[in-house]
C-alpha cells in the first residue's frame, strides 16, 4: 500500500465498506518481474508506520510509504521481491522460482536493506541475485518499504530503502480467548505449485504466550508460452523450480508495560538456478598492454581485433540446471517496554543470530558451500518530548562471518563488525512536521590468507550520514513535502575482494581493495492529497552519487562477461504517480506510473553512460469493486500496466521489449461464527499470456512465467 493512497477518503466509509475495499484490494498489483500476482493498493483510515520508532503514521513522512498487508502476502507471491513489485516505484530481480530481490528506484542491494522486525536478515542475498532473501512472506503479518530519513535507523547508504518483514512469531500481546491462528492452503497452475501455511499462538497462564507456525511449498518449472529449449519438448523453463519449509516456535512474557520473548527458526528451500552455465570454466583473466584485463577463453581472440570474436557459435550440449540446498537457522530476541525509566518513554531491543549456509549442487555433488553466522543486535531509547521535540537514540552492532569454499569462491573468508550510532528526531510547528535524522558508522573488514588470488588488505572506515524532511499540510488534505539528505556508503568485502568466476551469473568478478566511501546526495520533493473521494500522491526524486560504486564490464566472451567493481559519479532521477477515484461506494478507479533515469557523469571507454539493469517506465490502470454477497463481501479488480521497452543500456546489456500485463482477482470474505472467519481467492495472473523478460533480472533472456491462476482458502480462527 502506498502512503498516497493511505487516507482517500476512505475514512467516510462504514466499517463494512471499509472490509470490502480491503478484501478486494488484496489480490492485485502491476506485477512486472513475477507472474504471481500481488494485492494492489490497500486502502486504510490510519496506517502507524512499525519501521518508525515514534509510531508516525504514513501521511506524517514526508516520502512515500509502501505497505503489503497480510492477506495480501496470504495469497500472493512466494519470495519477497514478488510480494513487493508492482508498488510504486518498486520491481523485482527475479532468478527463477526460488530467488527473487527487491529493486527499489533502480537499486537492489547493498543499497536496499532487508529486515526481519528491525533486526538485519543475515544471510547471503546481498551477495547475488541466485541467493534467496531468507523471509518468509506467507507468513508475514505485513511489509513496509520506508524511504528518507527514517532508512538512516538501520543503514547509511540505504538510498533505495528499507524494507521492514514483520511476523508474530515474538508474540507482542495476548491472543484473544486464549488462542488464534490461520490456517491457508493455496495451489497456481503455472508451475504447478502446492502451498500450505498455518500459524497458532496459545495464551498459557496471564503472561506467556506461545507462538508456532510454518509454511511448506512445493512448485515444478514454470511454464511459458512458445518457449521450449533445444532438446525439450515442455515449454518449461529448466531450473525454474523450487521447494521450501520454514518452522518457527516462539514464547513470550507479555506484560502491562511490554514485552519480551525468543523464537527460534529454521528454514530449508532446495531451488534450480536456470541460465548456470560452466561451460565459462575455462576462462582466465590476462593482464597485459594495451587491452588492459581481459578474458581469455579457449579460442577467444587475445588482440580483440574484431567485436565479432566474442559472438563466434558454439555447440554446448544441454546440462540439467544445477540447484541450491539451503538451510538457515535463525535465534531472535525482541523486547519493548514503556516507561523504562526517567526521561525515556519507551526501550526497543532486537538481537538475532543466524547460521546460514547453502550448497550449489551441480550433477549430484557440492560444488560451492557458502557460509554465514551472523550476529545483529540494536537498542533503541524513546525520549521523552524535550522542547516540541520527540526522538529515538540507538546503537547496533553487526558482525558477519563469511566463507565460501569450492569452485564458485570468488571471495575470501572475511570478518565484518559494524558499529553504529543513530538519532531520529520529530518536531511539529503548527501544521508542519520536521524530521531530522544521523547515522555513525565503524566498519572493518578482515580477510583471511587464502588464495594467492585475494587481496589480504584489512579495511577500516567510518561513514556519516544526516537527513532533513519537512511535511506541510497547507491546505487540508494535501501535504507538500521536502526531503534532503546527504548519506555514505561503505564499500562491502564482495566489492572490495571478489576476484573469481561467478557461473550464476556469467561473470567473472574482481573488487578493488581501495575502493573509497560512496557519497550521496538526495532530494526528493512529494505533492499528495490524502483525503475525499479523489486522492493523488506525485513524487520526484534527484540522487546525485559521487562514486557510486558498480560492476564495470571490462571485457565479454560470448555471454560470459568479465566485471571489475569501480568507482564514478552517477545521477539517479525518477517520478512515481498514483491517482484514485471513488466512483461511488463500490467502485474506485486508479492510474498509476513510476520512471527512472540512471547514468554515469561521464561517459566510460566505450562511450557509454548508462547503468546497468534499470527498470523500464510503467505505466497502468486499475478498477477495483465491491459488494455484500451472501452474508458476506465479495471483491474484484481488473488491472493493466504497460512496461515499456528498454533501450537505455549499459556496456554489453541488450535492449529489453515491451509488454502489457492484465492481471485480475476475485476473494470472498466470509463468517463461519463470531470467531471465525474464512477467504476464498482466485488470482488471474498475465492473461495475455506475454512472453516477457524483466530488465532488471541478471537473466535477462529467460522469460517470467505465462498465464496462470492461483486459487486459494484461508481460514481464522
Amino acid at each position: 500500500m502506498s502512503a498516497w493512497a493511505e487516507t482517500s477518503g476512505e475514512t467516510q466509509r462504514n466499517e463494512a465498506e471499509q472490509k470490502a475495499l480491503d478484501q478486494s484490494d488484496t489480490a492485485i498489483s502491476a506485477k512486472t518481474a513475477s507472474a504471481n500476482t500481488n494485492a494492489s493498493i490497500n486502502t486504510l483510515p490510519t496506517i502507524v508506520i512499525s519501521a518508525h520508532p515514534l509510531d508516525r503514521t504514513a501521511s506524517d513522512i514526508a516520502t512515500p510509504v509502501s505497505v503489503v498487508e497480510h492477506d495480501q502476502l496470504a495469497s500472493g507471491a512466494t519470495t519477497l521481491g514478488q510480494a513487493l513489485a508492482g508498488q510504486p516505484g518498486i520491481h523485482a530481480d527475479s532468478f527463477g522460482g526460488g530467488a527473487s530481490r527487491p529493486v527499489i528506484r533502480g537499486q537492489t542491494a547493498p543499497r536496499v536493506k532487508v529486515l526481519s522486525d528491525g533486526s538485519e536478515v543475515m544471510d547471503a542475498s546481498a551477495i547475488s541475485p541466485d541467493h534467496a532473501v531468507t523471509v518468509e512472506p506467507l507468513l508475514s503479518e505485513k511489509i513496509e518499504v520506508v524511504r528518507g530519513p527514517s532508512t538512516l535507523l538501520y543503514g547509511s547508504g540505504v538510498i533505495g530503502g528499507a524494507i521492514n518483514v514483520l511476523d508474530n512469531k515474538i508474540p507482542s500481546r495476548m491472543p484473544e480467548n486464549r488462542v488464534e491462528g490461520e490456517v491457508n492452503l493455496r495451489g497456481n497452475t503455472v508451475a504447478d505449485e502446492k502451498a500450505a501455511a498455518a500459524a497458532v499462538t496459545l495464551g498459557l497462564g496471564e503472561q506467556f504466550a506461545l507462538h508456532v507456525e510454518g509454511v511448506k511449498r512445493e512448485t515444478s518449472d514454470y511454464k511459458v508460452r512458445g518457449y521450449a529449449p533445444e532438446g525439450e519438448n515442455e515449454k518449461r523453463v529448466d531450473g525454474s523450480y523450487a521447494t521450501g519449509e520454514n518452522a518457527s516456535v516462539g514464547l513470550s512474557w507479555i506484560g502491562e508495560r511490554g514485552f519480551a520473548g525468543l523464537a527460534f527458526t529454521q528454514r530449508k528451500d532446495k531451488y534450480g538456478l536456470p541460465g548456470h552455465s560452466h561451460e565459462y570454466e575455462s576462462c582466465e583473466l590476462h593482464y597485459n598492454q594495451p587491452h588492459g584485463t581481459h578474458l581469455h577463453c579457449g579460442g577467444h581472440d587475445e588482440e580483440h581485433e574484431d567485436e565479432a570474436a566474442h559472438d563466434h557459435e558454439h555447440d554446448h550440449s544441454h546440462e540439467a540446471a544445477p540447484w541450491i540446498e539451503l538451510d538457515s537457522k535463525r535465534m531472535d530476541f525482541r523486547a519493548e517496554y514503556a516507561q523504562p525509566f526517567t526521561a525515556f518513554d519507551k526501550i526497543r531491543v532486537r538481537v538475532g543470530y543466524t547460521d546460514y549456509q547453502h550448497d550449489e549442487i551441480e550433477e549430484g555433488s557440492v560444488a560451492t558451500q557458502f557460509n554465514n553466522k551472523g550476529y545483529d543486535g540494536r537498542i533503541e531509547l524513546t525520549h521523552v518530548p524535550v522542547a516540541g521535540f520527540e526522538g529515538v537514540l540507538g546503537l547496533q552492532y553487526a558482525r558477519s562471518d563469511f566463507e565460501a569454499n569450492g569452485e564458485e569462491a570468488f571471495l575470501p573468508k572475511t570478518l565484518t563488525e559494524n558499529i553504529s550510532a543513530f538519532l531520529l528526531e520529530h518536531y511539529q510547528w503548527k501544521d508542519i512536521h520536521f524530521e531530522l535524522g544521523a547515522r555513525q558508522e565503524w566498519q572493518t573488514i578482515n580477510p583471511e590468507l587464502g588464495l594467492a588470488k585475494f587481496s589480504t588488505q584489512d579495511y577500516d572506515d567510518t561513514a556519516t550520514s544526516a537527513s532533513f524532511a519537512a511535511t506541510w499540510e497547507f491546505v487540508p488534505d494535501y501535504a507538500l513535502a521536502l526531503s534532503l539528505a546527504h548519506s555514505e556508503r561503505m564499500p562491502n568485502a564482495q566489492e572490495l575482494y571478489a576476484n573469481g568466476g561467478h557461473f550464476a551469473t556469467n561473470t567473472y568478478e574482481l573488487g578493488d581493495a581501495n575502493l573509497s566511501n560512496e557519497k550521496s546526495n538526495n532530494v526528493e520533493l512529494s505533492l499528495r492529497k490524502t483525503a475525499g473521494d479523489f486522492t493523488f500522491g506525485l513524487s520526484a526524486y534527484h540522487n546525485q552519487v559521487d562514486d557510486y560504486i558498480y560492476a564495470k564490464t571490462l571485457d565479454r566472451f560470448e555471454d560470459f562477461r568479465l566485471i571489475q567493481y569501480t568507482q564514478a559519479n552517477a545521477t539517479f532521477n525518477g517520478v512515481e504517480a498514483e491517482s484514485s477515484y471513488r466512483i461511488d461506494d463500490n467502485y474506485t478507479a486508479t492510474l498509476f506510473g513510476d520512471y527512472v533515469r540512471a547514468k554515469l557523469d561521464s561517459s566510460d571507454a566505450q562511450g557509454n553512460r548508462n547503468l546497468p539493469r534499470i527498470p523500464a517506465a510503467r505505466l497502468g490502470s486499475r478498477i477495483q469493486a465491491n459488494w455484500d454477497a451472501l452474508g458476506g463481501q465479495l471483491g474484484g479488480a481488473l488491472e493493466y500496466a504497460h512496461v515499456f521497452k528498454q533501450n537505455d543500456i549499459a556496456d554489453y546489456e541488450s535492449n529489453t521489449a515491451g509488454y502489457n500485463l492484465i492481471n485480475a482477482t476475485l476473494a470472498y470474505d466470509g463468517e463461519l461464527n463470531a470467531r471465525n472467519s474464512y477467504r476464498l481467492y482466485l488470482q488471474m495472473n498475465n492473461l495475455l499470456d506475454e512472453k516477457y523478460v524483466s530488465h532488471s533480472s541478471f537473466l535477462s533472456t529467460i522469460p517470467q512465467p505465462g498465464r496462470n491462476f492461483t486459487a486459494g482458502v484461508q481460514l481464522k480462527f
